[in-house]
C-alpha cells in the first residue's frame, strides 16, 4: 500500500468512527425517549382524565366528530400533557407563527411521533397508520416531502400491509 492510499485509508476510517459516534448519540436520545415516553399520563392532572378518556378515544375512529368531541372535553390534560412531551407538534405553539409546528421539531421528535401515531392507530377502532398520518398531514401542515418519508418509515416497524 503506497503512503497515499494509506493516507485515505485512515481518512475513510476516520469519517467511519465519526459518523459511528454521531449515530450512537442519536441512538442514545432515541433510548432516552423511549424510557420517558408520555410519562407525564401517569401523574395529574393527566392521570384522571386519560383513566377516563382512553377507552373512549379507543373506541372511537380517529379524526372523527365523535374522537374531536373527546379532545375537546380533555383539553386542560392535553395542554399539560403536549407542554411536557415534545414529541407532539403542539409542543411547539409559541414557535415562530411563519412556520408550522412540524417545522420547530427536531428527526428525534419526528420518529417518536411516528411512533407514538402508529402505537395509538393499532389501539384505536379501525386504526390505520396511513390514515393518521393523512389526517395529520392535513391538521399540522405536513409537507409532501416529510408525509412521503414518514409513509416510507413504517415500513421499518409494521411487518403487515400498508392499512395498518
Amino acid at each position: 500500500m503506497t503512503q497515499e492510499e494509506k493516507a485515505i485509508s485512515f481518512e475513510t476510517l476516520k469519517h467511519i468512527r465519526q459518523v459511528t459516534t454521531l449515530l450512537n448519540k442519536i441512538i442514545v436520545e432515541l433510548l432516552f425517549r423511549a424510557d420517558i415516553h408520555d410519562q407525564s399520563k401517569l401523574e395529574e392532572p393527566e392521570l384522571s382524565t386519560f383513566l377516563k378518556y382512553t377507552p373512549k378515544l379507543a373506541d372511537s375512529i380517529y379524526g372523527s366528530e365523535e374522537y374531536n368531541s373527546f379532545l375537546k372535553s380533555m383539553s386542560s390534560a392535553l395542554e399539560h400533557h403536549y407542554s411536557h412531551n415534545r414529541h407532539h407538534p403542539e409542543y411547539f405553539k409559541n414557535a415562530s407563527k411563519e412556520k408550522s409546528y412540524i417545522d420547530s421539531m427536531n428527526l428525534i421528535d419526528i420518529i417518536e411521533m411516528l411512533c407514538d401515531w402508529k402505537a395509538a392507530s393499532m389501539r384505536h377502532k379501525e386504526g390505520d397508520i396511513m390514515r393518521s398520518i393523512a389526517i395529520n398531514k392535513e391538521r399540522f401542515g405536513i409537507s409532501d416531502q416529510l408525509e412521503s418519508i414518514l409513509k416510507n418509515t413504517v415500513s421499518l416497524f409494521c411487518d403487515c400491509d400498508e392499512n395498518t
